[in-house]
């Protein structure tokens, strides 16, 4: 039987969602919750892969198990075996083939800034001490709708077989970066983020930042911000996958 387990996390004081050799992971602490309470070895698959000390306010999982499980009583029972920096919300039992990555339709980020110096903001937004003109930044933040090809704000060197991706959200509102697509590259939301920010500053113009696009070229765009004021948001799936009746 495969769930889906619905998740927040504090991402400070880890190494990323994924499990890590050298560094304790968002993913290890789920999979050791779920071995202890069920007594079986658990591995979840994550719907994506947030970076060290990225959070999120909704992640979803997926794992297996040959028992069924009572969602509410497993609910709580996680929550007091989690640490305090991870909350579990729901359980959710699916198909059998439905996969928490591979079914998602799109997943939604949020990054925020602020100007004023204030220690209350510091841990989960980045401080810009520089006059921002937002509405060239939106107008920048529109022009990704017109491409498909990333490659300049992916990390190097990434396992994946493409850098394409679908945009269907971009903009800023209130200090607050909201981006939607249906996948992401490692690090492209942080990249997006520096480069919007050069154009904001009036180091870059909305043209030269479509041809940062266009280049194909991590080296072309800006700086990568920091990890600890991006949030993964929303993850939407196809509702057939919760469907009973196609319940294996």
């Amino acid at each position: 039987m495969r769930y889906f387990i619905y998740l927040s996390y504090d991402g400070a004081g880890y190494h990323g969602w994924q499990v890590q050799p050298n560094g304790n992971s968002i993913q290890a602490e789920l999979n050791r919750a779920l071995s202890i309470y069920t007594a079986q070895n658990i591995e979840t698959i994550g719907a994506g892969r947030t970076d060290a000390g990225v959070n999120a306010r909704l992640m979803v999982a997926h794992f297996d198990i040959d028992t069924e499980l009572d969602v509410m009583t497993t609910t709580n029972r996680m929550n007091r075996i989690l640490p305090q920096s991870i909350a579990v919300h729901k359980l959710v039992r699916v198909r059998d083939d439905a996969h928490a990555r591979f079914s998602a339709i799109s997943r939604t980020y949020q990054y925020y800034i602020h100007t004023d110096r204030d220690p209350f903001n510091r841990q989960y937004s980045f401080r810009v001490t520089y006059p921002l003109d937002f509405e060239k930044m939106n107008i920048a933040a529109k022009k990704l709708f017109n491409y498909t090809d990333f490659t300049s704000f992916s990390k190097l060197h990434t396992d994946t077989k493409t850098n394409d991706c679908k945009i269907m959200k971009a903009e800023w509102v209130d200090g607050c970066f909201t981006i939607k697509a249906d996948r992401f590259l490692r690090n492209m939301v942080r990249a997006i983020v520096g480069t919007l920010l050069d154009v904001g500053r009036g180091q870059i113009s909305v043209e030269e930042f479509c041809k940062i696009v266009e280049q194909k070229n991590r080296c072309s765009a800006g700086m990568s911000v920091p990890g600890n004021a991006l949030f993964l948001t929303d993850i939407e799936y196809d509702d057939e996958i919760f469907s009973i009746h196609n319940l294996k």
